[in-house]
This record gives C-alpha cells, sequence and structure tokens, in this order.
C-alpha cells in the first residue's frame, strides 16, 4: 500500500493505555468516498512517533512568527507539526470509562422538511439517493457543566460514532489535575447527515460543499433545537451555547471531516476549532453545484488548484488533520483529484507554510477512517483542538 513518498524523520513518544470499545471503521468502497453513510466513525489506538514540529516558539506562537489572526486565543506552538502513529496500536485510557462522574445523554430527531437549509429537495440530488425523513441528534452534557453558564460546544458530523468515546474524555479530562492535559466543559453534539453518500445524495450536499451552508445549518438551526429539546430544557433549563467561535469546535471523519474543515474556514467567526479524520479533502464536490462555478476542484482547492490555504490571509482557526497510510485512493495519480493520501498531505503542509496551529497525523498500516488511529490518538486531539481556550465575558 502507498504512504507518503518520503515521510517525515521520528522520534519515540510512546502513549499506552487500556483497552476501549471500538466502533466500526468505514469499510472500502469503490466509490469515490465510502464516507460513513450509516452516521459510524470509527475510532483507534497507538504508538505515536513524533518528529520536530518545526516550529520554534516564538512570541506570537505561530510557525512563521507573524501575529495571530484576532479571534482566537494563542497558546503556543506545543503539540503543532507532523506525527506518526502505529503500526502498533494501543487506545488511550481517557477514551473509556474510568469511574469519573458522568454526565446527562439526550436524543431526539428533526424533521428535513422542517429545515430552511436543507429540506431535502435540493435541485443537485440523485433520485437513486434517498434521502431520510429525519436526522437523530445525540448530546452528551458533561457532570462538570453548570447550568446558566455559556457552553463551549463540539459538534460532530455523521451521527453517534464517537460519542461515547468523546464523553469518556469529557468525564476523564474536566476533572483532570494536569493543567496541560485537560478539557472544558463542553456540551458535544452529534448530528447523523441526510441520507446516502458521495456525489447526489443529501450527506454530500451537506458536507461536501464548498460553501458556509452547513456551518449556519447547524448555528442557525441545531443548536436552538437542541436548547428547546424538552428533555434539555427539563435538565438546564438555563442551558445555552458561547456565541465565541473559540469555544466552538467541529469533529468528523470522511466527508464528515471535510464538513468540518469547511465549517471553520467559510465560518471562523462561528466555528475555530477543527479535528478531522481520513479528511476528504479531494474533488467530492457535486458537479452540478453553483459553487462549482467559484471552488471547480471542490475541496481539492483547499491545498491544489485554487490553493485556497495558501492565497488566503490566515484565518482564527486550529486544524487537527489525520489520514492514514491505506487511505481511500492512495496510488491515484494527481490527475484524478482524489487521493486522499496526497490531499492531506499537502494542506497539512499549506497550513503549516501559512503559519497555522495545526496538528498533522499520518496512520501507519492503516484504513479509512480506521478505528485504531481514533482510539489511539483522540485524546490528544481534543486536548491539543482545545489547547488555549478561555471562557469568554458573555
Amino acid at each position: 500500500a502507498a504512504g507518503p513518498a518520503e515521510p517525515p524523520p521520528t522520534a519515540d513518544a510512546t502513549h499506552a493505555g487500556g483497552p476501549t470499545t471500538a466502533i466500526p471503521s468505514c469499510p472500502p468502497s469503490d466509490e469515490p468516498d465510502v464516507g460513513d453513510p450509516a452516521g459510524t466513525l470509527g475510532d483507534s489506538s497507538g504508538d505515536v512517533d513524533s518528529p520536530d514540529a518545526g516550529s520554534a516558539s516564538t512570541e506570537a506562537g505561530t510557525v512563521d512568527g507573524s501575529p495571530e489572526p484576532v479571534g482566537l486565543p494563542d497558546p503556543g506552538p506545543e503539540g503543532d507539526g507532523d506525527f506518526e502513529v502505529g503500526p502498533q496500536y494501543v487506545s488511550q485510557p481517557e477514551l473509556s470509562n474510568r469511574g469519573a462522574p458522568k454526565g446527562q445523554r439526550f436524543r431526539f430527531t428533526m424533521r428535513l422538511s422542517d429545515s430552511q437549509i436543507f429540506d431535502g429537495t435540493d435541485a443537485t440530488l440523485d433520485p437513486g439517493k434517498p434521502v431520510n425523513d429525519s436526522r437523530a441528534i445525540s448530546v452528551y452534557v458533561p457532570a462538570q457543566y453548570q447550568d446558566g453558564t455559556k457552553a463551549p460546544v463540539l459538534v460532530i458530523q455523521d451521527g453517534d460514532g464517537p460519542l461515547d468515546m468523546v464523553a469518556n474524555a469529557l468525564d476523564n479530562l474536566t476533572t483532570s489535575d494536569a493543567v496541560d492535559r485537560k478539557l472544558p466543559a463542553f456540551v458535544a453534539v452529534a448530528v447523523q447527515n441526510g441520507g446516502n453518500d458521495a456525489q447526489g445524495s443529501e450527506r454530500g450536499l451537506e458536507y461536501d460543499t464548498m460553501s458556509d451552508r452547513y456551518a449556519r445549518f447547524i448555528d442557525e438551526e441545531v443548536l436552538p433545537a437542541v436548547i428547546a429539546d424538552p428533555a434539555v430544557r427539563m435538565a438546564y433549563p438555563n442551558l445555552s451555547f458561547t456565541s465565541d467561535p473559540s469555544g466552538r469546535a467541529t469533529l468528523g471523519c470522511s466527508s464528515g471531516a471535510a464538513a468540518a474543515l469547511t465549517m471553520a474556514w467559510f465560518r471562523p467567526d462561528l466555528f475555530s476549532r477543527v479535528i478531522a479524520y481520513s479528511t476528504t479533502l479531494v474533488d467530492q464536490q457535486n458537479h452540478e453545484a453553483p459553487e462549482r462555478a467559484t471552488y471547480p476542484n471542490g475541496a481539492w482547492d483547499y491545498h491544489s488548484g485554487l490553493e485556497l490555504i495558501a492565497n488566503a490571509e490566515r484565518k482564527p482557526i486550529r486544524v487537527f488533520l489525520n489520514v492514514n497510510q491505506n487511505d481511500l485512493r492512495a496510488d491515484d495519480p494527481e490527475s484524478t483529484l482524489h487521493n486522499w493520501v496526497m490531499a492531506n498531505q499537502r494542506t497539512a503542509a499549506a497550513l503549516a507554510a501559512q503559519g497555522y496551529h495545526y496538528r498533522y497525523v499520518f496512520g501507519l498500516d492503516a484504513g479509512h477512517c480506521d478505528s485504531r488511529v481514533q482510539q489511539a490518538t483522540l485524546a490528544d486531539a481534543l486536548v491539543w483542538a482545545w489547547r488555549g481556550y478561555q471562557p469568554s465575558q458573555e
């Protein structure tokens, strides 16, 4: 299987831990992006090799020493850079139930026909790819959240898949005594996609379209629906979400990961912290989409083609990025615009060159949305993504 042409040099930094429940990874497919239409997200485990991050500490804390964009606190470059994980994988202990106080979980549905943004009737949808009538929304409120305070939030694409791991991480790390390994008491909101996969599907429309549409959907429809849900209101009558983008993160795998990056890229005023596994940074946008006139190569334009990351002013976002050695179409030539490994490597390089706080993890001997990689790295990814967060005075 093809990996990077020249993997970066590594230095040993092994993370060990106990077993954790594995969530099924995305199966291989002949589709350009198998994604995870069933709403699961693979998870993982492992030995992590860390090369030099390539970023000397500066007063501004960014790779190139230029000022941090306004709107996101700068915690410095610790944890930034390029990393490898595997090929032996060990689950991170914070992702399992270790007896910490538990929060509360809720679940409700939203009908697509009620949406003003994704009502299931878009003209680009393929009639042969059915659209769901409704989408499930799952919510986890950690025990450390204090009702009445403005809650930070993590939005998870493709439904419940990683929610158990995230909930365990919240339970274990909101109560941590280690200042450098601690999470804020954010609310996790897992959002099911609208159905099916790839071009012509509702899921593809939501996740692969190069626009702010999905970010607006989450901000204007999903988060208010969480607050309005009767069960949530009964338990937390004064729950509200922070409007500070520094307190809003997003997590996904495959096209759900592309959606996570697109949410922050197009609306950094709404979301600023990104965790993206096996990210679909390829030409997966529907070729009938009106956005194709502006972004002809879909998410491939982030790193190649239009080179959006290289050519735009640096945005106030942090990006955790993963791809794996045996990820989708790893042997494809550049001309296909569908090589996941090439796409993610180029994106990481573009983020580094522009001085972003980024963390790139390459999974050895692992496949698309590989559960082992996520069990080995998700606790680290969450801690790194939330570095520097301070509740705003709202």
